[in-house]
């Protein structure tokens, strides 16, 4: 076992719960579990996912990645996997984050800002006023099919740089991370917490030997 690193990091695209406990043992802090996406690697059944966050002690944070763009769905789809956070991938489209906290009191509600250019750093100001947590991804949703994460692509460090400069609640760096610049990411941009998926899996296993090289990285 790794001792917990002062950087939080979360663990993405949980297959199953043996993927879990592993993540848990190197000391992740969180563990993204993806619905139903557009794209992207790691979707599992809502099931499956509700399985993982009942096992999951109560001090590890469990993500929902939800692609629903309405309010009403996203209450539908926590209700169905009760995770303790909800990390929104794309932006909402009807109804309102406010809608979502009457509806499940206590919930944390992470907002995806897919860095693309300079107006995600204006839309990140505005959507850190009303979550708890943003979480920087590469990604592009303007595209005809959706591109909500899992890219293994770095984005540009210097937006994110300056998002987390202007916004006061915590902010998660995501995108092409893995033990080869996952220090150099957290000595510029200085996120709150580091988010992974591809670069800590071989053929879309999690790969512990190099979760463990991650970790270490970090902890130098």
């Amino acid at each position: 076992m790794i001792a917990s690193p002062n950087t939080h990091i979360k663990v993405c695209c949980i297959s199953s719960k043996a993927e879990a406990q592993m993540a848990i043992d190197y000391g992740a802090s969180a563990l993204g579990l993806v619905g139903n996406m557009p794209s992207g690697p790691g979707v599992i059944s809502d099931e499956l996912i509700q399985k993982i966050a009942n096992i999951t002690p109560p001090s590890i944070a469990t993500f929902l990645l939800t692609s629903e763009t309405k309010a009403s769905d996203i209450v539908e789809h926590h209700r169905r996997v009760k995770t303790n956070t909800i990390q929104i991938v794309d932006a909402l489209a009807e109804g309102g984050y406010h809608d979502i906290r009457e509806a499940i009191p206590g919930i944390k509600l992470v907002q995806v800002i897919h860095v693309i250019d300079e107006r995600s750093v204006e839309e990140a100001i505005h959507v850190a006023e009303h979550v708890d947590v943003v979480l920087l991804d590469s990604g592009n949703p303007n595209l005809a099919v959706k591109e909500l994460g899992g890219t293994g692509r770095v984005h540009n460090w210097d937006l994110s740089k300056l998002i987390r400069e202007e916004i006061n609640i915590p902010l998660f760096l995501a995108g092409g991370l893995n033990h080869t610049n996952v220090r150099e990411a957290i000595d510029y941009v200085q996120p709150y917490g580091v988010d992974l998926c591809s670069g800590v899996r071989t053929n879309g296993k999690l790969d512990q030997k190099k979760l463990g090289a991650f970790f270490q990285a970090i902890t130098k």
